[in-house]
This record gives structure tokens, sequence and C-alpha cells, in this order.
């Protein structure tokens, strides 16, 4: 039986990691997770007193910095309509984002910012902010001390803003407690701050920028000296994948920290241990090769699962380098196991056709989907 969101927020509470990294597909409820997590420090006013206590989200901040689609939204446009000129980003104000902004403001953060968003977007594109950090414009500096008017960027360059404030307050908030002295420290703001939870910052990314930004999350991570845990959520394999290798999270028994998020029928949820990157744990070509594990266990092997197993093949040739899916079959029965296939997959004499192959040809999905695991470097997973 599955469990709540709840339920598994108070797990990944409960367990003693550095690093938490957990995959898991659009829709499942990354987000959603994210939210129960920061309700476990300050949870909802459920009636009048506890509706007035200004106390819960200074206790939520002290405890927790997150990053998910609802901190995106603190971020809004004021498009100037009546001149359209004067395109402002400007910034929710309550009370996480006032003490965000009034904290990165002493700290003098501003140039950093700029910094980390340049280098995911664009060297020329250059933020602006307001005295009191509340609204930001953007403008393209062309040299010469020129620059372009304010303008609006788009979708994907607001969200790598965004991420670039959230970064540099994290960056900021490992440096400093990494001090080990309270008393030293440039600001006791995050004396008592616990976790970090990130959830998937790399939607609006190209490929060459989203490595970029796992490995430099990565390394802010393991420069983190001062017990400080992070939780990582993503829907995509590639950042689950450099996080993994970067974080070395198969080494020395970290390997328990990475998970992936399952969302039931019944609505229900499970977080499952995986052990390796995606490629081992949960991308489409180990679905396919489950679903024929399954059908060959329970002996209902059936005429699509030749599809499936053709497409496996594919898939793997592809990986490999083979020009040809068929180069993979043995070598022995080669022409007769890819015509086999072949006429089973692709056959439209559908009046002719019935659902349930013969028992040899049963054995032969297995035949083939063993030699495909025994011979092409398939991980087998031991002691698990």
């Amino acid at each position: 039986m599955g469990k709540t969101l709840r339920e598994i927020a108070q797990d990944l509470k409960g367990t003693n990691k550095k690093v938490q990294l957990i995959y898991a597909f659009n829709g499942t409820g990354k987000t959603r997770l994210s939210r129960e997590f920061k309700q476990l420090f300050a949870p909802k006013a459920d009636g009048p007193e506890e509706a007035g206590n200004a106390d819960q989200p200074e206790l939520s901040r002290n405890k927790i910095l997150y990053y998910n689609a609802f901190t995106e939204d603190l971020f809004y446009w004021d498009n100037d309509l009546a001149r359209d000129a004067e395109y402002k980003l400007k910034i929710q104000p309550n009370s996480y984002t006032n003490w965000l902004l009034e904290l990165l403001k002493d700290l003098g953060q501003d140039g950093n910012i700029v910094k980390y968003f340049q280098r995911y977007a664009n060297d020329k594109l250059t933020p602006h902010f307001s005295d009191d950090f509340g609204e930001v414009s953007f403008s393209l500096e062309r040299g010469n001390n020129e620059r372009s008017g304010h303008i609006k960027i788009s979708k994907g360059e607001e969200s790598n803003f965004i991420w670039s404030v959230f970064y540099t307050l994290l960056d900021q908030a490992v440096t400093i407690l990494n001090v080990a002295e309270p008393e030293e420290r440039e600001t006791r703001q995050f004396d008592q701050l616990e976790y970090v939870f990130v959830d998937d910052p790399v939607s609006s990314l190209d490929e060459n920028h989203l490595i970029e930004l796992a490995v430099n999350l990565a390394g802010l991570i393991k420069s983190s000296t001062s017990g400080l845990k992070f939780i990582i959520t993503t829907h995509s394999p590639l950042f689950y994948n450099v996080l993994h290798n970067e974080l070395e999270l198969s080494k020395k028994g970290k390997k328990e920290g990475c998970c992936l998020l399952e969302h039931f029928e019944d609505g229900s949820f499970d977080l499952n241990v995986k052990y390796g990157d995606s490629n081992r744990s949960f991308s489409y070509h180990l679905y396919l090769k489950q679903t024929l594990e399954q059908a060959i266990a329970d002996n209902k092997v059936e005429r699509y699962h030749f599809t499936l197993l053709r497409n496996l093949y594919e898939k793997t040739a592809s990986f490999l380098g083979y020009p040809k899916w068929s180069e993979l079959l043995p070598d022995d029965r080669q022409l007769y196991l890819n015509r086999i296939i072949q006429f089973t997959s692709h056959s439209t004499l559908s009046n002719e056709a019935v659902a349930e192959p013969a028992p040899a040809e049963k054995a032969i999905v297995k035949l083939l989907l063993d030699h495909l695991k025994n011979n092409y470097g398939f991980w087998q997973q031991e002691g698990v």
C-alpha cells in the first residue's frame, strides 16, 4: 500500500542523508512534495489563533530554503501597457521575499546574481535592480557604455534569472554556515537552517547549460561542511545523472539517497530506492525490459510483446552504435530470428493473427531478451 505525500515528506525529513536525489516523471507530484516538506516546519493555519501567528513564515525560512514553481510565481511583470517602454519584473512582497531581498542587498549580492544569470542566459543581457531590490529591469549591453532600452525577457530567461537569485542566496548560506563559530559569521540569519529543497530548476535550459548548472550545484553541495541537508527532485534524466555522478552517490553507501517517486492510481505514492543512475534505474528501455520480463514470468506473452522486444533491440543498437538492430541477434540464427520479429511485430493480417503466440514463439521472446541482457552490457543488480 502506498503513502501520502505528507508521509513521504516525513520519511525524507527522518533520513540522515546529506543528499537525497529524487527522480519523478512530470505530473507525479514533485512540486506538491516540496510544499508538503515545507509544511512540516510551518503548518498551514487551521484556526483564527494560528492564522494570526506571524511567526509561521519566519519559522519556515529559518529552517528550510526551497525552490519550486511557487518560487517563480513570486515574480511577475509590469508590462507598462500605456507606453510600451518600461518593462519591469517585479517581486511580490511578502515576509519571505522581503527577508530574502533585504538579506541579498545587505550582503551586496546583486553583482553575483548578474554573474550567475549571464552564465545561463546571455553575457550581454543585464539585470538592473531598483534601490530597494523590489523590481528588476533588463537591457542588452552593446559596449562603449551603450545599452538598449528596457526589454522584456523570455520565459526561459525569466526562469534562469529567478534561479540565479535563489542560487546566490544558497551560495551565501553554504559559505556563511561553513564558518564553524556562529559569532564569526557575516550574518546570523542562517544559523537555524537545516534543509535545502530544490525542485527542477532546469526546465528552461539547453543541455550544455543544464550540465553546467548541475555541476555548479553539486560543487556547492560538496563544499558544504555544516551539516546542511539537500533534497533535489527532477524530471530530467540528464540532470539526475550529472548530479548522481558529480556527488558520487553510488559509492560508500550513498546510493540509498537515490529514489524514484511513483504515483499510483488510488492516489497514493511511493518512494523507491534506486541503485545507479537513470540509465540503470528508470529509463524507457528499462521499462520495456521490465514489461517483457513480467510477461515471461507470468506466461502471458502476446504478439505485441514482439514489438516491444524489437523496440528494445533498436534502442540498444542505437546506443551502442550498431547500424542495424538485427546485428545484435545471435549469429547462428540471425536471419531466421530477424524474420520472426519482423513478421510478428509488423503483421497487418489482423484477421489471421491470434493474440497469443505459440509456445515456441513465446520461447523466442525469452531467448532473445536473455541474449540481449547477457551480451550487451545490461547491468545485473546484485544483492537487492
